[in-house]
């Protein structure tokens, strides 16, 4: 385990793409990449109101969740960026993560409630935002959607933060989620709302997420310190402590058995926007990326 890049203030939804890790720094604004070791990093788009997850269309082009003025934003070839969606109607908390497919609907996840503030916590809504910028509302009652991956055979699995859980969808062929289940169930639900309440229950607070080749998920546990490493039904086969909070993660690297982890002292915003303690760490890992 090496710490490949530092400086940053709170790192989320790392990706690798391109022969690069790609990944947003929310206090500093910025979408960054770099080569594997954590040279050559490239400052690929400022956005103003806080940047999170991560994707591309079929063509290429970069998509960005814009997390508090509740947009996804799209880089256009010359690096400008253009609104993608308007999803401030729909999401009834901050964007958070998302994913992609192969035919560019973007499946993106929000708060639901004001998590900074310390209000109580409300399920929220899963959308879709398909290529032309149009949202549709693909399900309910997420528990903070966070981390999502879809899998070789068409599955969107979904980690639900709050709520103990990964639940999974059949995506259908015009972008529906169908056979909604619990993929892994580290615990019960909460029974309290209020966060301080809610985090003690947590066995797992599955936040960013990446698979394997062998369908194995890979999934930071924002709570626990700890990333693991699932499969369906919830059994825990690898565990890693970075020794330090750890928020998300992806697979890459020139081989493919790279995971690199997203790590800060806590979540807190003001603390994370006031100093610069994130750092990426690269762990090598026995199975490949999917």
């Amino acid at each position: 385990m090496i710490t490949v890049i530092d400086g940053f203030s709170f790192l989320e939804g790392p990706r690798w793409h391109d022969d690069r890790i790609w990944f947003s720094d929310f206090y500093t604004h910025q979408v960054v990449s770099a080569r594997e070791d954590g040279s050559d990093q490239r400052a690929e788009a400022t956005v103003e109101h806080q940047p999170s997850g991560l994707g591309w269309l079929p063509d290429g082009r970069l998509l960005i969740v814009s997390m508090r003025d509740r947009k996804l934003l799209r880089r256009e070839p010359d690096g400008t960026l253009a609104e993608h969606a308007d999803l401030g109607a729909y999401a009834t908390g901050h964007l958070n993560d998302m994913t992609v497919d192969g035919q560019g609907r973007a499946y993106v996840g929000n708060f639901g409630f004001d998590l900074m503030a310390g209000a109580a916590v409300e399920p929220a809504a899963l959308h879709r935002v398909d290529p032309d910028g149009t949202v549709t509302e693909v399900a309910t009652d997420l528990w903070f959607a966070n981390g999502s991956v879809i899998t070789n055979d068409g599955v969107l699995l979904v980690n639900e933060t709050f709520g103990n859980r990964v639940s999974a969808f059949d995506l259908t062929a015009d972008g529906q989620l169908a056979n909604r289940r619990i993929w892994a169930e580290f615990g019960p639900l909460p029974t309290q709302r209020a966060i301080d309440k809610v985090l003690p229950q947590l066995a797992v607070a599955p936040d960013g997420s990446c698979l394997d080749a062998e369908g194995g998920l890979w999934i930071a546990d924002a709570t626990g310190g700890r990333l693991i490493r699932v499969v369906e039904g919830g059994r825990i086969t690898d565990e890693v402590s970075p020794g330090s909070a750890v928020f998300a993660c992806a697979l890459g690297g020139s081989d493919g058995r790279t995971l690199f982890a997203c790590t800060a002292p806590d979540f807190d915003e003001h603390a994370r926007s006031a100093a610069r303690e994130a750092r990426l760490l690269a762990i090598p890992v026995a199975v490949r990326a999917a």
